[in-house]
């Protein structure tokens, strides 16, 4: 069973790590930035943009991407159109068959997006896709000044497949 000081323990880690995403698509007010979310849980990630209401007042636009996903530059401009939203995120990368290649081309386009882009881009990624990241995109991955974890621990993970056996 999860208790309840890891619960809340939880709760606490997840509502600060919410008001630094906010705080960090605050700060660039009109400005191309790339903030990395990782969350490997794509309920968390519902959990944290329903959070994220609640403390920024920003118009946050959502695109989730679809398997056949090929590039993430015609993605942003097709789900945009001609708007500049106050802030983007991206979900779905943990879907795209292609992801690798996807990776790949946008790191060779990142200036495009510096050029035509005056919002935060926040992209949702898990940890597989992180690494992949640091590998396949290093140049881009270098844009984010950090990535923002929404894990929940490990210590709840266990305890929480420990109950669901015993039950």
């Amino acid at each position: 069973m999860i208790s309840l000081s890891h619960s809340e323990k939880g709760t606490t880690s997840s509502t600060a790590a919410t008001k630094r995403l906010a705080r960090a698509m605050m700060v660039s007010g009109g400005e191309f930035s790339l903030i990395l979310a990782c969350c490997n849980c794509v309920e968390r990630q519902q959990q944290v943009l329903n959070m994220l209401t609640e403390f920024s007042s920003a118009d946050i636009h959502e695109i989730l991407l679809s398997p056949a996903t090929d590039t993430l530059y015609t993605a942003m401009t097709t789900g945009i159109g001609a708007t500049q939203p106050e802030a983007l995120m991206i979900r779905g990368l943990e879907s795209v068959t292609e992801i690798n290649q996807l990776l790949i081309s946008t790191n060779i386009m990142r200036n495009q997006f510096q050029k035509e882009f005056r919002f935060p881009l926040v992209l949702w990624v898990n940890d597989e896709i992180l690494r992949k990241l640091v590998w396949l995109a290093p140049d881009l991955k270098d844009w984010a000044a950090s990535t923002i974890r929404f894990d929940v621990p490990q210590n709840q993970l266990v305890e929480a497949e420990q109950q669901a056996i015993s039950a």
